[in-house]
């Protein structure tokens, strides 16, 4: 598996924003309690945390330290860390401070990371992770791809595994 970065809300500043105001800007009425309520109920179904969190945040800084964790083998770990600080903690991964954190949470060098943040090293990659999704026509996350099949949004276990094994036996 390949994780890829993904413009998800690009605009959003580094302070986040209200969900409530996210979805007013993109005129869908939403009852944020509500929708929170739901996906917490799904997310435990699939034995996923969820925490309650009111805010989004800007995710591109967050995805250009994933793509170096990555590099260095620590991509999943890096990966799992963030997800649990954004959507179980609701924490800001916009900032420097937070990324430092889950660098070192991750088991990677902090210094290290906090060059790779300064000199933003790994944005074109993140460039062409965005660009690469335009193409593909990829407009939700997470989106799971293989061959001509395309998977978007969670999916269980064996929704996931009856695709790989229709690629897996193909390939036989």
């Amino acid at each position: 598996m390949k994780w890829r970065a993904f413009p998800l809300h690009p605009d959003t500043p580094e302070q986040g924003l209200a969900l409530e105001a996210l979805f007013q800007k993109k005129g869908i009425p939403l009852n944020v309690d509500k929708v929170m309520e739901q996906l917490k109920a799904a997310a435990a179904k699939f034995g996923l945390a969820l925490g309650d969190r009111k805010m989004t945040y800007n995710s591109r800084l967050a995805q250009e330290v994933g793509l170096w964790a990555e590099t260095k083998g620590q991509g999943h770990p890096f990966h799992m860390e963030t997800f649990k600080a954004y959507f179980v903690e609701g924490v800001n991964i916009a900032q420097k401070d937070v990324l430092l954190n889950l660098i070192q949470r991750s088991g990677l060098d902090p210094r290290e990371g906090e060059s790779i943040i300064d000199k933003r090293t790994f944005s074109t990659a993140v460039d062409s992770d965005w660009d690469l999704s335009r193409k593909a026509g990829i407009t939700a996350v997470p989106t799971f791809r293989m061959g001509l099949d395309k998977l978007v949004g969670a999916q269980s276990y064996e929704t996931l595994k009856k695709l790989v094994d229709k690629y897996t036996d193909t390939a036989s």
